[in-house]
């Protein structure tokens, strides 16, 4: 499964391994904690261990079942991480005399009115550590990653979704449209592999339609595309990379009430000021899916059988922030630090950054 890249710069070489001592993220929470409530708050530094084996950990040491733990969002097992973690208040003392593992470490505690939900984040901070950089190739990620920084990339699905064969959305595909009743998470996961597929597969195809009009004259574009010059012509109006149409569903960045484009140019120019950005399906039950001219655009890669799963939207393009960046030549060691929204992937960057796949 290839995803098509929004930028033409060259592919960027540098050795990047997902590991404890090389990839760092920290979850940034939706809100404070009050201070006062039922619910203890555990801020939480983890290595070498899953969100979900940090469940069980957590569980295990206060007696807990793993369904009453809060968490808002799942890290990688192959990082060294932090999350929130929410307990009833009460098993406090069990959590004290029975977390052992040198793999956990509890950085600050609060209490708060309600537990932590899924979802219940802005996004996630990150920093990277990549070798074997050279001192050009160090300049070109650093002119790379501002530039993406300022314009937005493609909010891909990263191939963590995707199990380590990268076909696990196969399998989804079969228990998904088989009628089913899912079993386990393990089922879950599939389904939503495929999913993600299909809009990783979306978002694909409209990043290549917006090349072809952003580096084609209008002619050219309008037949490679078959589409009407005077459609190609408002479309390469538009300031921005991503090119929207009417009757896409956009959204205001980075969350909000969505609604449908109406008018394209002014819906671009608020793009363009990274105060909305265009959504892609996620098909499913219940799933807002795009109208008009995007609805013939999307129509290819949704999948009215897919009921097994809750339908959604998610950002099809994203800003990264905070971008921080720094060199050391000796070592040729690059080290990138960057805010991403929740649900984005921090290697999806890194690819759009490369220009490649980060994996084989």
């Amino acid at each position: 499964m290839k995803n098509n890249y929004a930028y033409n710069h060259k592919p960027i070489k540098f050795d990047f391994q997902q590991s404890i001592e090389r990839f760092f993220v920290e979850e940034i929470p939706l809100y404070k904690p009050t201070g006062k409530g039922n619910f203890l708050i555990l801020k939480i530094k983890k290595q070498d261990m899953s969100s979900w084996k940090l469940v069980t950990v957590i569980a295990k040491a206060t007696g807990l079942a793993e369904r009453d733990i809060g968490y808002a969002g799942l890290k990688d097992k192959s990082a060294t991480t932090i999350q929130y973690i929410s307990i009833p208040k009460n098993v406090e003392k069990f959590l004290n005399k029975n977390l052992t593992t040198d793999k956990v470490k509890i950085l600050e505690r609060y209490y708060n009115k309600s537990p932590i939900k899924i979802g219940e984040l802005k996004g996630n901070r990150f920093v990277i550590k990549l070798h074997k950089v050279s001192k050009s190739e160090a300049q070109n990620i650093t002119n790379i990653s501002t530039k993406l920084a300022r314009l937005g990339f493609p909010n891909y699905f990263g191939y963590q979704r995707f199990g380590e064969d990268s076909l696990s959305y196969e399998q989804g595909k079969e228990i998904a449209e088989s009628g089913k009743r899912l079993k386990g998470v393990k089922e879950k996961l599939l389904v939503a592999s495929y999913q993600s597929h299909l809009f990783n597969s979306w978002l694909s195809s409209r990043v290549n339609l917006s090349t072809i009009i952003t580096h084609n004259s209008i002619n050219n574009a309008s037949k490679i595309l078959s589409y009407p010059k005077e459609l190609v012509k408002v479309l390469s109006k538009q300031p921005q990379f991503f090119k929207l149409f009417i009757g896409d569903v956009v959204t205001p960045y980075p969350y909000g009430k969505s609604r449908f484009v109406r008018d394209m140019s002014s819906s671009a120019t608020l793009f363009k000021e990274a105060k909305i950005a265009p959504t892609g399906l996620l098909c499913g039950e219940n799933a807002i899916r795009a109208k008009s001219d995007a609805y013939h655009l999307e129509e290819p890669f949704d999948d009215r059988e897919l009921y097994a799963l809750k339908g959604d939207r998610r950002l099809a393009w994203i800003w990264a922030e905070d971008l921080s960046t720094s060199y050391d030549e000796k070592s040729k060691e690059f080290i990138i630090g960057f805010y991403l929204p929740k649900g984005s992937y921090a290697t999806t960057f890194l690819e759009e950054i490369a220009k490649q796949k980060l994996v084989s």
